[in-house]
Parts: structure tokens; sequence; C-alpha cells
């Protein structure tokens, strides 16, 4: 046969064959395993500190979030084959940003890169192709990701053994009562894990990992990018979005373009490179996280600290004010105390002309501050 995929069907087509179709399905079935070409599999040989192979495990049963929330997160499972040292971390979810973020987290406490890393066809990793920010990691760590084919469990049955290991070992009997627990006891139970006898390695995961982590390479000088970044111009609602929750910012930034950077532990907002918000990050999903003190600073810049309209106004025609509010805290909260002379306002005019980008930042302060300032129509009642 030479071709000894080909569908039944159409090998009945092709001889004739005018019978029972099931019949002839059935004695394909039995002669094909006599044409199929052979599929050598060879011995898998793991020199110290050549791999280290990654998985995913989920927990069988949901833990506490917080908030009413519920849910089993991943567990980023990372085994040094050559020594079977197991080094894991429960991570708030599978996106790309967390899972790079896991698997810097555990090298750091390896204090070693080791020469591959093996991955399955994880989306937060890359599906045939590593993602960008994937292959920056890679490059960044002078080392190989590597994607292994579909339904190729042989290529990494050291993490999958180890999945079943937590399943039968760790989980019986405990309890968890949050993420942070969930991490705690794992971080203490490893220790034992690592320490139990392996035979066909004749010695101890944490004896071996010695000699496994000196065959790897050192820790690059400059650390990869593993964190979720995104630039945003603060809305009136002072409110940010990081991994589908909401945190809040200092409101005197509203109208101004931060940085939100969100870590596996804390989201912290910055403005021009100084931080202006920090929160520990939350693993439940649509909250909207408050510092009270971010309420306080907008009751403060709230309306009723604002100038009356009419002054609002006239103040806002001249490049003094505009530029006074640039160096104030709460925008178009409070008129400068003294009005500058003619000759000053005329110097500010002229120099404001002068610097096009400087202008620029100041017309779209004016009208963010015209909208706040703008007089409101008298409501009448309805006749």
């Amino acid at each position: 046969m030479v071709t000894p995929t080909m569908p039944a069907a159409t090998i009945a087509e092709r001889v004739g064959w005018a019978g029972s179709p099931s019949l002839f399905r059935a004695k394909v079935a039995e002669v094909r395993p006599d044409y199929a070409v052979p599929d050598p599999a060879d011995r898998l040989v793991h020199p110290p500190g050549f791999q280290v192979q990654c998985d995913l495990w989920f927990p069988h049963e949901d833990l506490p979030l917080g908030d009413d929330q519920s849910a089993a997160p991943p567990v980023l499972v990372m085994t040094s084959i050559n020594s079977g040292f197991i080094q894991a971390r429960m991570l708030p979810s599978r996106t790309t940003p967390d899972l790079l973020g896991g698997m810097w987290s555990l090298i750091l406490q390896a204090g070693a890169v080791p020469h591959r890393l093996t991955w399955d066809n994880e989306t937060g990793i890359g599906r045939g192709k590593l993602t960008d920010p994937a292959a920056a990691f890679a490059g960044t760590l002078g080392t190989e990701i590597k994607l292994l084919k579909a339904r190729d469990p042989e290529s990494k049955g050291g993490v999958e053994r180890m999945n079943r290991f937590f399943r039968t070992r760790f989980m019986p009997g405990r309890v968890f009562i949050s993420p942070d627990d969930f991490n705690t006891q794992l971080a203490g139970w490893l220790p034992t894990a690592n320490a139990r006898m392996s035979r066909s390695r004749r010695g101890r995961p944490h004896e071996l990992v010695t000699a496994d982590r000196a065959a790897m390479r050192g820790l690059p000088p400059v650390a990869p990018e593993v964190m979720f970044r995104n630039s945003v111009r603060l809305p009136r609602d002072y409110y940010v979005r990081a991994f589908s929750n909401d945190y809040s910012v200092d409101p005197t930034m509203i109208g101004r373009l931060v940085d939100v950077t969100a870590s596996l532990d804390t989201v912290t907002v910055h403005h021009d490179g100084v931080l202006i918000a920090e929160h520990r990050r939350r693993w439940a999903r649509q909250l909207t996280v408050t510092d009270p003190a971010h309420v306080t600073r907008a009751a403060d810049c709230g309306p009723s600290s604002r100038p009356n309209t009419a002054e609002g106004h006239r103040l806002l025609q001249s490049s003094s004010w505009r530029r006074w509010r640039t160096t104030t805290n709460c925008s178009a909260s409070t008129p400068p105390s003294t009005r500058p002379s003619t000759g000053e306002s005329l110097r500010h005019r002229s120099s404001w002309r002068s610097h096009h980008d400087r202008a620029k930042r100041w017309r779209e302060r004016g009208r963010i501050a015209d909208r706040v300032l703008r007089p409101r129509p008298a409501r009448t009642p309805h006749q």
C-alpha cells in the first residue's frame, strides 16, 4: 500500500467495491497496520542544565479569591529534567504578562537560566510561533523557548508526572483561604517534595540540582520585560483598568497621560516617572478598587473649590493663568492671588507663541478647564 493512511471510502471507490461500506471499512482496518510506516522513538537524553519543562496545572477544587468570588487559578510548574527539581507558583491568570512574570520569578529563585524552556501550545506563550513578548523574554535571557507539537506528551512527560504528583500528594486534606495562602503552603511543601528519592536518577532532586544549575547560564544583566503596561489619558472618574479591574488614581492627574503597570502582586500608576497611585493587585474580577485618599482629594478639587464662572472665564484668557495651572495640584481649582501686569502678560503670550509644543499642551489643558468651568444654562420648570 503506497498510501497507508488513505480513507477506506477512497480505497473502495478505487477498487470498485459495490458491497457493504461498513464491511469494507472493517477489512481495511484489519490490514492497515501491516502497511503502516515505522515511527521509531529515540531515547531522550537530558544533560545537566539543558532543559526545564514548563506547564500549567489547575487545582481540581476552587479556592476563595476574595470579594465573594472563587475560582481555580493556574499554577505554573517548572521541572528541571536532569535533577527532577520542582518549582511552582500560582498565577492570577494565564495571560502573557503573568506567564512571563511567573517564569521570571522562579528563574530568579533558581539563580540560573536553563538552555531551553519547553512549553506546549499555550496561548500566552505561542501556538506554532512564539508571541512577541515571549520571544523578547527568551532573547533577554539568552535561552530558547521550545514549542512542542500537538499530541506529543512524551516530550514533556517529566512535568506532566509532577502535575499528577501535586494532585495526589499536595492537595488532599488541605484548605486554602486565598491564593496567597495557597502559595505559602505550596512553598512550605516543595522542599519535602524535592527531598524524595528518585530511583531512576539515583539521588534526591535537592542534592542533584546543584550540578544541574552549575551547567546553566547566569542571570542576565538586564531584567526582561514581564509586566503589563498601558498608557491612557486619565478620565474624569480618575480610574484606570488593569486585568478587568478598575483602580483609582490621584484625581489631580485628570486629563493627563498616565502609565499603568501591573505585576503579579501590585498595580502602579506613574506620570512622567513619578508614582501617583499604587494598589495591591486583586485576583477577583470586575472590581472597583478605591484608595480613600483619592476620594478625599477629589472632594478637595470638586465644584465647591472652583472659582465663580465669570471669573474663571476671564482668567482662562490669560496665558499666565494657564501657566499657573501647570504647577498646581488641582486643575482649575483656585485662581492666582494676583493678576499679572500687562507687560508680564505680553511677555508670557510672546513666549507661549514662540514654543509650539508648549502652546499645544496649554491649549489642551485650557479646553479641559473650559469644559469644567463652562456655565450651565439655567433650568426652568416645565410648564
